[in-house]
């Protein structure tokens, strides 16, 4: 059984402030290592469950956070980013059974996480057709495009309701809540703990239910901060300029939608 992992910081265990997820702060080491320990504790408890291959994408900034020589000799490691349009889950193809994501965080816009944002700070703002999109949403459409189901998520508590709304079958872990700034959250090893029990038993479920129905029509509006940055984007093809600091595009391929991201966040 052949699993992908995709892990990013902003949703991992008592990360609150910005600070703790820039690599140049002091405070970011800490939470680097906590990031790699989630990633572990998700191998732990894929391999319980029957994987036999694990690749690890290190999504997180620079994509150069999971310390390295801490994970398992037979696992594949992702880091940096190729400008792929398929970005947090680079290298995903129809050969892997599931994709499990650690650290994810709520979308842009969401007071559930003082960390929330989707791809980049730029957006304040972003919908797939209506509904706000976060990475969680973005990726895990990418992943059920490719027919590889996405059944297990950890983060915070406003994600995993995200997830329980767009599929019941995906198995969450919430190691985190957020409260303004603050964040109420489990200790590092009781997250750990409930990182690798998720894990084990998202993959030893039916991995199809947890498919994602790709839409055959996707719309995204992407409101910025700045209003120069609409304008800019709104000249990538087939993005319209809507209104005050706001775009939106539109197509009846999916493909087309993470390859406008690409670009314009």
């Amino acid at each position: 059984m052949k699993i992908y992992i995709s892990v990013d910081i902003e949703g991992v265990a008592g990360i609150t402030h910005w600070d703790e997820a820039n690599k140049a702060h002091a405070d970011y080491p800490e939470f680097r290592e906590q990031m790699t320990r989630e990633t572990l504790a998700a191998i732990e408890g894929a391999k319980a469950a029957g994987a036999t291959e694990i690749w690890v994408k290190d999504a997180h900034e620079t994509g150069r956070n999971l310390m390295a020589s801490m994970l398992p000799e037979d696992v594949k490691i992702i880091r940096a980013w190729a400008g792929h349009p398929l970005c947090m889950v680079q290298e995903l193809d129809e050969s892997f059974a599931a994709v499990m994501m650690v650290g994810y965080h709520a979308a842009a816009g969401s007071e559930e996480n003082s960390l929330a944002h989707t791809l980049s700070s730029d957006a304040v703002l972003m919908t797939l057709n209506g509904k706000p999109a976060s990475e969680f949403l973005v990726h895990a459409l990418a992943s059920s495009m490719l027919g590889v189901p996405t059944v297990f998520v950890s983060g915070d508590q406003g994600l995993m309701d995200e997830v329980n709304d767009a599929n019941a079958a995906i198995t969450t872990c919430a190691v985190k809540q957020g409260r303004g700034q603050s964040t109420i959250s489990l200790s590092p090893a009781g997250a750990l703990k409930a990182i690798r029990a998720g894990a084990e038993k998202a993959l030893r479920g039916n991995l199809k239910k947890a498919l994602l129905q790709v839409p055959k029509h996707t719309v995204i509006e992407i409101t910025y901060g700045s209003p120069n940055l609409a304008y800019r984007h709104s000249w990538y093809p087939g993005c319209k300029h809507i209104g005050n600091r706001t775009i939106r595009f539109e197509t009846d391929d999916y493909f087309d939608a993470l390859r406008m991201l690409n670009y314009v966040t």
